[in-house]
């Protein structure tokens, strides 16, 4: 397919947006707080090129094997990033909170179940068996991971996760691209691939590539920006938590000499 100036503007926009974003997490030293987010932006750009080159260079089967391979990729990096946000929010210290822990495996078990789901109900119209593919596998994607970031954000807000955080950000793009990438999807296995939706499946991608660059523009700011310091206990707090620990200590003591 012939890329439009639109499109090719679309592509320059993001590939600079993501460029961008890796200077601001390497610069402002945010890739060692998230590794995996900085891997799979990177990941990103690598895919980017490599697709602009193989459209051009390449051939449709060998465009289509290697797009489905980062594809996968792209997945398992994008379920990396959950797990990298879940350890940010709910394993601050190291280790897992048993319900917490449980809620996150039932989350996951729970969107993979309906992701196939409604994957398994869509009958999307496509001229060729290898597009029907294509849409399912895409619409597969989006569902988990739309269902996966709007959970994580439901949990995040059980355990009192301040918004102005850095995780905070990643997990509010993501969570909103997603979102968005599923209505997508589901429009694109709605109206399928034929002669009549073609141009109508072209402007629903425009749609997607303009969310994305808008969600890496919101990451730049947000991450180039410091964190807020986390607040300072109040006077009241303090002494109620240093009496908790005289008694804490006091009744440990006494259990000691009882033992002993």
């Amino acid at each position: 397919m012939h890329l439009t100036g639109l499109d090719f503007l679309l592509w320059a926009a993001g590939c600079v947006a993501d460029l961008a974003l890796l200077f601001v997490l390497w610069f402002r030293k945010r890739a060692s707080a998230f590794p995996i987010f900085t891997t799979y932006i990177t990941a990103i750009v690598v895919r980017t090129f490599v697709l602009y080159a193989l459209h051009y260079f390449g051939t449709m089967a060998t465009y289509f094997y290697v797009y489905w391979s980062l594809a996968v990729i792209d997945e398992l990096l994008q379920l990396g990033v959950i797990y990298e946000i879940s350890s940010h929010i709910f394993r601050p210290l190291g280790g897992w909170a048993k319900d917490v822990r449980g809620s996150f495996v039932w989350l996951l078990s729970l969107s993979v179940a309906i992701a196939g789901a409604l994957t398994w109900l869509a009958n999307p119209p496509a001229q060729l068996g290898i597009q029907l593919v294509v849409l399912k596998g895409n619409f597969f994607s989006a569902a988990l991971m739309s269902e996966l970031f709007v959970g994580l954000i439901a949990l995040s807000v059980t355990v009192g996760l301040p918004w102005k955080a850095h995780v905070a950000k990643i997990c509010l793009g993501l969570g909103a691209y997603s979102v968005v990438d599923f209505l997508i999807e589901t429009g694109h296995n709605y109206f399928g691939l034929s002669q009549s939706s073609w141009a109508l499946f072209g402007d629903l991608a425009h749609i997607r590539i303009g969310v994305y660059i808008a969600c890496v523009a919101y990451w730049n700011v947000t991450l180039w920006q410091d964190a807020p310091p986390p607040r300072e206990l109040s006077d009241q707090m303090f002494r109620e938590l240093s009496a908790l620990q005289v008694l804490a200590v006091s009744r440990l003591q006494s259990l000691r000499s009882r033992s002993g």
